[in-house]
């Protein structure tokens, strides 16, 4: 996963989030997200590499967004949102 070996930054990472529509489906209240189709990511607390992972390949209702967003959108929407959640 090209995202993997990148270091992120959070701060671009809730950019990213808010607009690739992450709060449509997530709640993350670092975000102001409520969005209640995927897992609530305050309860999940992911790691960065998990959330690397997800994004780019999907997995179940996960759409892969890799063809949306750059390896480098996607390790900063990691940083946000690990970081957000202590992920």
């Amino acid at each position: 996963l090209p995202a993997a070996s990148l270091k992120g930054d959070a701060a671009a990472g809730k950019e990213v989030f808010a607009s690739a529509g992450c709060a449509a489906c997530h709640t993350l209240s670092e975000a102001n997200a409520s969005g209640t189709v995927g897992p609530n990511l305050d309860d999940a607390k992911p790691s960065d590499e998990l959330v690397v992972q997800r994004v780019t390949l999907g997995q179940g209702g996960m759409p892969s967004f890799k063809d949306q967003l750059q390896p480098q959108q996607i390790a900063d929407v990691a940083a946000f949102v690990s970081s957000a959640t202590g992920g």
